[in-house]
């Protein structure tokens, strides 16, 4: 069995899945202010890809860090574009979109490197006795997806709401998604305070430490 390099992991079935989510993303960008089924379609595919390259990384055991990463990071650049196009579709709703951009890209950084600083193997790791919900919404891949498709279904309805020949449909969407996407914005409150008290929790312990060092170095020798 040959070795690992760096260069099979950025080529991995999952990561190679990661790479067409981010061109077909780049596509509806451009097609986003005229063609709104189009956009639709191409949109979709993107956020429909997200849900196989983890199958895929399990399925054939191709785990890795930095597709984890790509992940999240597509994941919020779609969800950022989608609203910045909002945002200019609906400018009195500009605050508003700003605040929900800011608060989920706040809570998913700082969730991520809290998790990873606190030495948990992935961001997913959520235990129950730090929090019931992140645990159930992280924990369970259907929950998980289902939450997430809101999200995205949603501000996907706010688009197409704003062309006449998709007012309807865009209607129906954002009325079936608001329970999911707002269970999704109290998600990410959770999520960004549970990251700020493990932070400030390591940063204590770090203190804690620098200060009995110093005592230590300081204490006079008999």
């Amino acid at each position: 069995m040959s070795l690992v390099t760096p260069k099979h992991v950025l080529w991995f079935i999952p990561n190679q899945i990661g790479y067409m989510r981010v061109i077909t993303a780049i596509i509806s960008f451009v097609t986003m202010p005229s063609y709104p089924k189009l956009t639709t379609l191409i949109y979709g595919t993107s956020c429909l890809l997200d849900a196989l390259d983890g199958t895929m990384a399990r399925k054939y055991n191709q785990v890795s860090k930095f597709g984890a990463v790509l992940d999240m990071v597509t994941d919020r650049s779609t969800t950022s574009s989608l609203i910045c196009y909002l945002c200019i579709a609906y400018p009195s709703l500009s605050v508003i979109f700003q605040l929900l951009l800011s608060l989920d890209l706040s809570s998913h950084y700082m969730h991520m490197y809290a998790t990873l600083s606190d030495g948990a193997s992935s961001h997913k790791n959520i235990g129950k006795e730090s929090s019931k919900l992140l645990h159930f919404y992280y924990t369970r891949r259907d929950v998980l997806f289902m939450i997430c498709a809101f999200n995205e279904l949603l501000y996907m309805g706010l688009y197409l709401f704003g062309f006449q020949s998709t007012k309807t449909f865009g209607t129906i969407l954002i009325v079936t998604c608001l329970p999911g996407f707002i269970f999704k914005q109290i998600a990410n409150v959770i999520q960004l305070n549970r990251a700020a008290m493990i932070l400030a929790t390591i940063d204590a312990s770090d203190a804690n430490e620098r200060q009995n060092k110093d005592k230590t170095e300081t204490k006079p020798k008999k």
